[in-house]
């Protein structure tokens, strides 16, 4: 199974995909950093602390609830 390049600075995630968290495990670099998980809920949006990767919900905060 191939990876994910993680260098990618904006990522769009899936409701599915909740609790987000960076690095995801399909990434190719998955261990980059530590998990830390992201608050993506309310607003639909939601950067890493550690690689300013921007992530992006599908639908925005209403596809959350």
């Amino acid at each position: 199974m191939s990876g994910t390049d993680n260098t990618q600075r904006i990522i769009e995630v899936e409701p599915s995909q909740l609790p987000l968290h960076c690095p995801l495990p399909e990434h190719t670099a998955w261990n980059a950093h530590p998990r830390v998980f992201l608050p993506i809920e309310q607003t639909g949006e939601a950067v890493c602390p550690y690689c300013g990767t921007l992530y992006k919900l599908r639908g925005g905060a209403c596809a959350a609830h």
